[in-house]
């Protein structure tokens, strides 16, 4: 069987495989990789809201080789390109979109969207959907950029400079519109940050995530090696503070 041919980077979402895009691949796989401390037990259904190119699939199947995955994701290229790099028996992937799922009440145990809530206009209809198809014992886990680091300067409900993007939180700001969205759930919010061995790099050369928001084609040889030689474990979950990269919500019915 021919290798599919990868997705196009669009700025939309990241995909495996691209040396430039590395950083930001391995920052989304550290909160897949993270999933397992906020769910204890092993999942017979995971639904992966906004897969994109689909690699979850793979990563929560390594995390729960039991567990069925089911990838949901708007894009028709996107859901076709993952159906077809990581379907199979356990994973299957669906074109929808996110604030009208095409599944009854209650049917995952876990639920994971991660970078997503950032590029939906109506938020509230979206987080609404991902608690109504999670079980009873279930959790939600979502993930999103920390509006403080990822656009400095750009205040509460400001229109985010990233095309994509139609809203960017805190963390104090994502806490109480969680609640608000969902009352009855607990809501924790924390922060995924740089490692030691990154922050030792940003204490030599200034802020990486500044950094890489210039073109490749101009990155210096230290920031091409530092890019490359990301890994998932160069990231740590931590408190949601005002220096994290991603804020992280996992939620839980009351």
């Amino acid at each position: 069987m021919d290798t599919p041919a990868p997705l196009a980077i669009t700025g939309e979402r990241t995909v495996p495989g691209v040396w430039h895009e590395n950083h930001w691949f391995r920052r989304h796989e550290a909160a897949y990789a993270a999933l397992p401390r906020w769910v204890p037990t092993a999942p017979r259904v995971v639904l992966d809201a906004g897969c994109g190119e689909g690699y979850g699939a793979a990563l929560l199947r390594g995390a729960w080789p039991d567990t069925r995955v089911i990838g949901v994701d708007y894009d028709p290229v996107a859901t076709a390109h993952a159906a077809r790099t990581y379907g199979g028996e356990q994973a299957a992937h669906v074109r929808a979109g996110l604030t009208a799922l095409p599944f009854g009440d209650a049917v995952a145990d876990l639920v994971v969207s991660l970078q997503v809530l950032e590029h939906l206009w109506t938020p509230w209809e979206y987080v609404a959907e991902l608690a109504r198809v999670t079980g009873a014992g279930g959790v939600v886990v979502l993930s999103t950029p920390n509006r403080l680091t990822f656009s400095p300067g750009l205040g509460r409900h400001a229109a985010p400079t990233n095309a994509y993007h139609s809203r960017e939180y805190d963390a104090a700001e994502l806490q109480v519109e969680l609640e608000a969205w969902l009352p009855g759930w607990r809501v924790q919010v924390v922060g995924l940050h740089l490692g030691e061995r990154l922050r030792s790099w940003e204490a030599s050369h200034g802020s990486l995530t500044h950094a890489l928001a210039s073109p490749p084609g101009g990155w210096g040889e230290e920031l091409r090696e530092a890019v490359v030689s990301t890994t998932a474990t160069d990231f740590v979950v931590g408190e949601p503070d005002d220096d994290c990269l991603d804020l992280v919500a996992v939620l839980t019915a009351a």
